[in-house]
């Protein structure tokens, strides 16, 4: 793996929040191949550990003499051009590489670039995905969005000519990749601080699987309208899932037993040809192990029974419908769904699991989440005994764009639940305390800081 700038061969390179789990994995990735590589972040994070463990040295605050010697500087987007070490870079003239478009560089390395896209499930899937390719023999590098127990991380080192990682659409950067193959599990109206509407996602998923080989493979999950739209657009050959007796792929027979866990028969055009039964909760996840499996037999040539085999011993990735603790008998739960989707397929997983009430602590992540998903906010919480919902994390956004929490409050308490507005997690705290009963559980929902904030639920 060769990084050339146009004057000078890069041997050092430093990357401004490594502690991301992104980061962190092209870090190593580069790690591998030889190169020197550092690092610094605000904070440390299980993703630093990681770091600790290979070896990689990395430091604790910014500072621009973090950045002296380097050859490349690789950043994040959350990193401001007022970051002392990127300002230093700029400065000096020191070649600089968004992350994205690293990840695009690194990715035209391989021979076999496999990417998993969607705007839901594509951690699942690509976690899935390298549980199955860690029991072949052919040894491919992995790169998830997420923390994954298995990897110890968000990354897989291989020796192999494949590449498998998350295609992320968020600020269009998967268009930096070199796609050889491509699953994409549905297209959503996520985003729309970067996007226009749903048509210029739409459009860019097109861009993006018209960059892909001619004689790649273009799997779509045929029960999601939008994903099987792009058959209008595609070159290369064209797979499908999830549609039974329509799909390539689907599953049959699906039973979920008193935990949540669900199994079925998988059907390949119509033949069975592999049993799947899955340690985790939902019929969404169900779903994910058969486009991880369908993948894995159709790009890879995995038998199938032998994906389902390694599926056995999957963990959801990390704030994936994860088990925090227990308190009083009441079990407390975290995912990351922050969009109506995602919160409505993660509260349907949910019901399936034994309770007396379901509590769902939402955290709306953005102002501008709040007010463009309003209506679908309104209506995805209607497996939930109680809603609790905190003020609106800001996220990437600057101001309130005339929305509240308030305003999601009343529009849930319209059509799907009882919701209650509680603008702090002490005082949510205090009512779930108050409130609660032994055999409850409690699901926070939300890609800013719930996770953290949830963790006084237990004192």
């Amino acid at each position: 793996m060769v990084l050339d700038d146009s004057n000078m061969q890069i041997k050092k390179i430093h990357f401004i929040g490594i502690g991301g789990c992104s980061m962190s994995g092209l870090a190593q990735i580069l790690d591998s191949h030889g190169y020197t590589v550092s690092g610094s972040d605000a904070r440390p994070s299980a993703f630093t550990e990681q770091l600790k463990k290979r070896n990689i040295p990395f430091v604790i605050g910014h500072d621009e003499k973090n950045v002296h010697g380097a050859d490349l500087v690789v950043y994040s987007a959350a990193i401001k051009p007022y970051n002392p070490e990127y300002a230093y870079a700029a400065a000096h003239d020191i070649p600089m590489l968004e992350r994205s478009r690293l990840l695009g560089h690194m990715s035209g390395d391989f021979e076999n670039v496999s990417c998993i896209a969607g705007c839901h499930g594509k951690t699942t899937i690509t976690s899935m995905l390298a549980l199955i390719m860690q029991d072949t023999d052919q040894d491919p590098t992995v790169h998830v969005g997420g923390m994954v127990d298995f990897l110890e991380g968000g990354v897989r080192l291989g020796k192999g000519p494949a590449f498998i990682t998350e295609a992320c659409e968020y600020v269009r950067s998967f268009l930096t990749l070199h796609p050889t193959h491509i699953l994409v599990n549905n297209i959503d109206d996520d985003h729309l601080d970067c996007y226009r509407d749903i048509d210029d996602i739409f459009n860019t998923f097109v861009e993006f699987i018209q960059k892909q080989t001619s004689s790649g493979i273009l799997m779509l999950n045929a029960s999601d309208p939008l994903a099987m739209k792009l058959r209008d657009h595609a070159t290369g050959k064209i797979i499908t899932y999830n549609q039974p007796d329509e799909s390539d792929w689907y599953l049959d027979d699906v039973r979920f037993d008193n935990n949540g866990f669900g199994s079925g028969k998988v059907m390949h055009h119509g033949k069975h040809v592999a049993d799947i039964a899955l340690p985790v909760p939902g019929m969404h996840n169900l779903r994910n192990s058969l486009a991880a499996t369908a993948f894995a037999a159709e790009i890879f040539g995995v038998d199938p029974a032998h994906a389902v085999a390694s599926l056995k011993r999957y963990k959801l990735a990390g704030r994936r419908f994860e088990l925090i603790g227990e308190k009083n008998g009441v079990k407390i739960y975290h995912d990351y769904a922050h969009h109506p989707s995602e919160i409505e397929a993660c509260l349907d997983a949910a019901k399936i699991v034994p309770h007396k009430k379901l509590w769902a602590v939402f955290q709306c992540n953005s102002y501008t989440r709040a007010r463009t998903l309003l209506d679908k906010y309104a209506t995805c919480f209607g497996d939930a005994d109680e809603v609790l919902m905190p003020d609106i994390y800001p996220g990437r956004d600057t101001d309130t764009q005339g929305i509240h929490a308030l305003d999601v409050v009343s529009a849930i308490n319209k059509s799907s639940a009882n919701c209650l507005y509680i603008p702090t997690f002490e005082e949510i705290r205090d009512y779930l305390h108050k409130n609660w009963q032994p055999g409850d559980i409690v699901i926070t929902l939300g890609s800013g800081d719930v996770n953290k904030q949830q963790m006084i639920f237990l004192d």
